[in-house]
């Protein structure tokens, strides 16, 4: 048995070293030469199979290359089981339902979850051990109980290690925090959360789950924020895309990237990709600028994984942008962006909704009227509306250093603070038009 070869068998043809080609010739000779090698089997392991040397990967060396792949979930209910048969597992702690939720874990990242949330079991009875004793006593130990909650804690700090590089921590955004756009949000439970939750459903309508959602609209509608709320009420891997930071000065680096992020994405599916300010990243081809050769490139590289030879099962591409006018129009077809959305500016009902989301943790004064508010604030964005609460607070936070006074609980925002807020952005969106 072979642990890790392509460490001492690597191609011979991008390796500079003479010993590594000596080790691989004497290899070649060994399993399949002039002298039959007898009764003896030859395993080999590797996380890196395209980096050996391709005379190794033929029959009559290595006859069979076996996959042993990211588990299902029947593989991680079964790895789940294993981990925990020996485990004082509490009665609400749901085994099933923890393997659903563990897109992408790989057998050692389960046994770690499991460890983690029996380490936060055994954190809570800590202080009644007796530590200068030799042996633990039977009561303490009946105590320990391992949770739902301990798995749950446990989740947040266990991630895939497929997705270590690119997986983003997990907002803690709901819809809840997105006022109003109502119509958007059913959108994009239908193109999101319909085709895992009612997959049976799917299967016998024979219905193709959209590939892509783009998201367009003014700056500041909240097209990010959605993003946000995706990845958390959905039971997904995410992967967040900043738009220029996959651009490289090097040749052949930004392809690279993007066929990377998709060969993770694929691995630890069901997966979401969201690309921010794709603008950037996929601009009409054909338009101009010294750049325009790689960006050229970028561009027909994610339109052959979007929808190439290759399927892209259980993966959704949600797209941001504020120009839609400059993304390349092959990206905009059914099959690759299936639906493309507008985020508007929100309507007085959205305004109120907004502002209701944004002061209800502020201490308002009696005299507020958000109605009233929203009104006067027509035709504003959400990161504006954000703007007005947030400025309204920090004149309120004005008055109470200038008055010098002592009780921060007699900070209040008024009316007026609001209203002043709601002029003060007025004046700035007048004058940079």
């Amino acid at each position: 048995f072979i642990d890790e070869i392509d460490s001492i068998a690597p191609k011979r043809d991008e390796v500079s070293g003479e010993l590594e080609k000596r080790i691989v010739s004497q290899l070649l000779t060994l399993m399949d030469g002039m002298k039959g090698r007898g009764k003896v089997v030859v395993i080999a392991a590797t996380n890196r199979p395209d980096s050996i040397d391709p005379a190794l990967r033929r029959p009559g060396r290595f006859d069979r290359e076996v996959e042993i792949g990211i588990p299902d979930d029947e593989g991680r209910l079964e790895i789940l089981n294993i981990h925990t048969r020996g485990m004082p597992l509490d009665e609400n702690v749901k085994i099933e339902k923890i393997s659903k939720t563990t897109h992408g874990f790989v057998g050692a990242d389960l046994e770690v979850l499991c460890k983690e949330a029996a380490m936060r079991s055994l954190r809570r009875i800590l202080p009644e051990i007796n530590l200068d004793e030799e042996k633990v006593s039977k009561e303490v130990l009946q105590k320990i109980k391992i949770t739902g909650d301990d798995f749950t804690e446990a989740l947040k700090e266990v991630r895939p290690s497929a997705l270590r590089e690119v997986l983003v921590q997990i907002p803690n955004v709901s819809w809840n925090d997105v006022g109003g756009l109502d119509k958007l949000k059913e959108e994009l439970r239908e193109a999101i959360e319909w085709p895992l939750k009612h997959k049976e459903a799917f299967d016998y309508a024979h219905v193709k789950p959209p590939k892509g959602v783009l998201l367009y609209g003014p700056p500041g509608t909240g097209k990010t924020l959605i993003a946000k709320a995706v990845a958390t009420t959905t039971e997904s891997n995410f992967i967040s895309i900043k738009g220029p930071e996959l651009l490289s000065k090097w040749v052949g680096e930004s392809e690279k990237g993007v066929r990377e992020i998709f060969r993770k994405a694929r691995m630890a599916a069901p997966c979401i990709i969201f690309f921010d300010e794709i603008d950037a990243l996929v601009p009409k081809r054909g338009s101009g600028g010294s750049d325009s050769h790689v960006t050229e490139n970028v561009v027909s590289q994610i339109l052959t994984e979007i929808d190439g030879l290759e399927e892209l099962n259980n993966v959704l591409i949600i797209g941001a942008t504020n120009r839609l006018d400059i993304v390349d129009p092959a990206l905009l077809r059914p099959g690759r962006f299936d639906r493309v959305i507008e985020v508007p500016n929100p309507d007085v009902a959205g305004i109120e909704m907004i502002l209701k989301i944004h002061t209800k943790d502020k201490p308002l004064a009696e005299d507020v009227n958000l109605k009233t508010l929203a009104e006067s604030a027509k035709g504003f964005s959400g990161a504006e509306i954000e703007e007005v609460c947030n400025h309204g607070a920090l004149l309120g936070v004005k008055r109470f250093v200038e008055n010098k006074e002592k009780d921060v609980k007699s900070i209040k925002i008024t009316q007026k603070d609001l209203e002043d807020s709601v002029n003060e952005i007025k004046k700035v969106k007048t004058s940079s038009t």
